[in-house]
């Protein structure tokens, strides 16, 4: 038992030197792997925008209707559009799209590192001299940390548009009251912090989708344990850091508007 116990503190150890060196690594994979980087982005956001296009349409036309609903029996139908945009934009909209994109790219990446795992390309790039953290995990995270909050802003507007159009078809307020009551409750000292929180969520997701592609045994069966593992060690860690950086999230909204 003790045995296994220091094996996890030396697994917890080198991840943590793992982390450090990818943060480390991302300015260069900026400026001088710009070309990777961007290969990296455009397969995360536009692969990524037809997903997160539907489930936005799909998460405002189902909340409206469930909300309105419910509203209705108390006679306040009316505050549905600020309810909806609060509940969509500063929660819902960026755990919703984090977690595509954990399922995404968490088995893509994990996959794709794993196959090379398999294949020796890993150990032939650090003889050659190109270390894999700064040539494929540093492009790999920088592209998800920039594309995840553009993907939230992309599913939150289809989310608001689902919920538009259902109030056209099924409800009593115009476009201009939806769109003037949809901003009522909203805040900007709630909205960019709510947005911009899932740049970390996705360097979390690719970077233990890439610790657990380039860790992976080298057999064909371990590419798609990789694949699994990849999904369900980002999504846990997308709800962990949630719970983690709400209450802060919070309390420096709180700070900021008291000052």
């Amino acid at each position: 038992m003790l045995r296994s116990a220091l094996d996890r503190l030396i697994v917890l150890g080198r991840f943590a030197d793992f982390v450090l060196n990818v943060v480390a690594a991302l300015p260069q994979a900026l400026f001088r792997r710009t070309r990777e980087t961007l290969n990296q982005f455009e397969r995360v956001s536009w692969g990524g925008l037809p997903i997160a296009s539907v489930a936005g349409l799909s998460v405002g036309l189902v909340t409206w209707l469930q909300t309105r609903r419910l509203l209705v029996e108390y006679g306040i139908e009316a505050t549905l559009p600020s309810v909806l945009a609060v509940a969509v934009m500063v929660e819902t909209g960026p755990l919703l799209a984090s977690l595509l994109v954990a399922g995404r790219m968490g088995a893509g990446l994990a996959a794709e590192l794993a196959s090379m795992t398999l294949t020796e390309e890993i150990e032939a790039r650090a003889i050659l001299g190109a270390d894999p953290v700064a040539t494929l995990v540093a492009p790999r995270v920088l592209a998800c940390a920039v594309a995840l909050p553009l993907l939230t802003i992309v599913l939150d507007a289809c989310a608001m548009l689902g919920a538009l159009g259902a109030e056209l078809g099924a409800g009593s307020l115009t476009i201009e009251l939806f769109g003037a009551r949809s901003l009522a409750y909203l805040r900007l000292i709630d909205l960019v912090p709510a947005t911009l929180k899932t740049a970390l969520f996705g360097m979390i997701v690719a970077i233990i989708a890439c610790w657990t592609g380039l860790h992976a045994d080298r057999s064909t069966e371990s590419v798609g344990r990789a694949a699994t593992r990849g999904v369900v060690g980002s999504m846990l860690a997308v709800f962990g850091a949630n719970v983690l950086i709400v209450p802060w999230i919070q309390w420096m909204a709180s700070v900021l508007s008291h000052s």
